[in-house]
């Protein structure tokens, strides 16, 4: 499916894209399919045996961009505006080496970056029709304009955020005892369709002991009355932009003592980070800020994942909440904000919010009560 994405906002990000390739000193960007190509042409593309490849000088080269694909899956791409966004398109069928195609287009480069999501056979067969060429990942050129999301971008996002909060919203009809997380988890599915999402990409349903563990799918497990359940939820709109948020349940019956405790320390820590949130702040402070009330409480061992992640076309990209991490954030950058607290063998919580740094704080995209709810 094509992005509605406007054709001088594509030409925008195919100049910017050229520009910051030529400050990395990369000769030739290659983009196969996957989401870095749906940023720049606005369609994914299909990534199969046969080679479909964008190939995008770097400023200041006289080529124009081009577009390698299978004359069978060019009608594909039939959405994209490529004339109009000054791309070549130049098709090839079985028996014929897209390779030496590529190989004509780039000239003689002496540096050039590839995707990062590039199949190895790709990657290696290009290795071959460049043996004097050094191969970089594509990464630091995309990310420099991926990270950093434009309007259009935070529209979906916030659209993308209000769907999986109406989710949450009905999450009484779907968590109730005796129920499995399985159960429970294909009408998590199924509602995340309902409520606008292309898809259900991810479904975690933690319940009692499952909960600890922080990448826990769903399983057979009946759900009991007083159990704490870890509910982390997303996907993609038609747009291609992705929601993800977290919100933790009591089930059946009011929580215990420590288990109020413990949350409200969890729940101090996500909102002080998102509370810590502006520009120039760098990423690792902002873990810092989410981690540091959970130390002091003693449950430092048991927070055992960064902070957050970005998101955009991507359910994970750049840029990383996460220690080490010395990125000063800017205006248009999204990602969430997710400390948890994780009791081994026992019971876990984990609170999970979009936001999208504004000039002078953030904004939080979910918008759902971040208390623990009993159902």
């Amino acid at each position: 499916m094509t992005a509605a994405v406007p054709t001088e906002l594509l030409a925008d990000r195919l100049r910017r894209a050229g520009e910051v390739a030529a400050a990395q000193d990369s000769d030739v960007v290659l983009i196969t399919p996957g989401t870095d190509l749906r940023y720049l042409l606005g369609h994914e593309g299909e990534s199969h045996e046969r080679l479909t490849c964008l190939v995008l000088p770097a400023a200041g080269h006289l080529a124009p961009p081009a577009l390698v694909v299978p004359k069978l899956e060019a009608p594909g791409f039939a959405g994209v505006p490529l004339e109009e966004l000054g791309v070549e398109v130049l098709t090839w069928t079985d028996g014929e080496d897209p390779y030496l195609l590529v190989s004509d287009l780039a000239g003689g480069p002496s540096r050039m970056a590839v995707a990062d999501g590039m199949p190895a056979r790709h990657v290696l067969r290009l290795r071959d029709a460049f043996p004097e060429v050094g191969q970089t990942l594509a990464d630091p050129i995309l990310r420099e304009l991926r990270m950093r999301k434009d309007a259009a971008e935070v529209a979906q996002l916030r659209e993308a955020g209000a769907a999986i909060d109406r989710v949450h919203a009905r999450m009484a009809e779907f968590l109730k005892p005796g129920r499995t997380e399985a159960q429970v988890g294909a009408d998590i599915a199924d509602a995340i369709l309902e409520e606008g999402h292309a898809a259900a990409a991810f479904v975690i349903v933690g319940s009692g002991p499952n909960g600890a563990s922080p990448h826990h799918d769903v399983s057979d497990r009946v759900i009991e009355s007083g159990d704490v359940v870890v509910i982390d939820i997303g996907g993609p709109l038609p747009g291609g932009y992705n929601s993800d948020s977290t919100r933790t349940y009591a089930v059946g019956a009011a929580p215990s003592a420590e288990v109020r405790d413990t949350y409200a320390v969890l729940q101090e820590a996500q909102d002080r980070a998102v509370r810590f949130v502006r520009p120039g702040v760098t990423a690792e402070q902002v873990d810092d800020a989410a981690r540091a009330p959970i130390a002091e409480a003693g449950f430092g061992a048991q927070f055992v994942h960064r902070t957050g992640h970005g998101i955009g076309l991507d359910v994970h990209e750049e840029p990383y909440i996460v220690g080490g991490n010395a990125l000063p954030l800017e205006p248009g950058m999204a990602f969430s904000i997710e400390p948890g607290i994780y009791q081994e063998g026992r019971w876990g919580a984990r609170i999970e919010d979009i936001v999208v740094v504004t000039e002078d704080g953030c904004e939080q995209l979910n918008k759902r009560p971040r208390d623990l709810v009993v159902l």
